[in-house]
């Protein structure tokens, strides 16, 4: 019975892994949605479980941060229903953004706000620190770990969004998927390696239809 469970967990832990890593954060937290089984798949939400499964996406792209960011999560406690539905919102005002960005439409002003408004959090300063020696230190606007982890990576979708590489920014072609990526090289088509290989797979039956259609 124990083992029936266990195998059930773990299928349902491999049902919500996140297919795409590597990417910009405001990405990775965009790409936490995504569709499962390609054209005819299911809308998958790798956060839907709630703020543990904040917890865990933010405990394995910890290392992504600052350093001072991430050592503040690793300090973190547990995130609670009110940061887990500002995580949500950060999420749905970037895949707007990404959407309307890649599309060459003009970005809807709630989402903007919505970034912007987090963006504020990330900021920070030098200080002279009290004491004997001159010693800088680093404060910043908010000492909240999430609230610093909204903040940063609102700031970085500020600099994917209107930065010098905006222009890479892409929404994955592949029929079916919902994935947003960065190009980093001319050659690269597909968010995935999976998704240009459904594609492929596509075009070569349909030219194989054809074929037989002709003959």
């Amino acid at each position: 019975m124990a083992e029936g469970v266990a195998e059930e967990r773990a299928e349902r832990e491999r049902s919500v892994a996140v297919p795409l890593t590597g990417e910009p954060l405001p990405l990775e937290l965009v790409n936490t949605t995504y569709i499962k089984g390609g054209v005819r798949g299911r809308r998958m939400d790798a956060l839907a479980a709630g703020p543990e499964a904040l917890d865990s996406w933010l405990a394995a792209e910890r290392h992504r941060f600052a350093p001072g960011v991430a050592d503040a999560l690793a300090a973190a406690p547990p995130a609670g229903p009110e940061r887990y539905q500002e995580f949500l919102e950060l999420r749905r005002a970037l895949r707007a953004l990404a959407g309307a960005r890649t599309s060459g439409e003009a970005p809807d002003p709630e989402a903007l706000a919505v970034v912007n408004a987090y963006a504020r959090t990330a900021a920070d300063w030098r200080e002279l620190a009290p004491g004997p020696e001159f010693r800088a230190v680093v404060r910043r606007a908010v000492e909240d770990p999430l609230r610093l982890a909204l903040g940063a990576i609102s700031a970085a979708a500020v600099e994917l969004f209107a930065g010098e590489g905006a222009e890479r920014l892409m929404a994955c072609p592949a029929p079916g998927c919902i994935l947003y990526f960065v190009r980093t090289h001319a050659r690269r088509e597909w968010c995935t390696v999976g998704c240009g290989n459904r594609v492929r797979v596509a075009r070569h039956s349909r030219r194989a239809r054809e074929g037989d259609e002709a003959g």
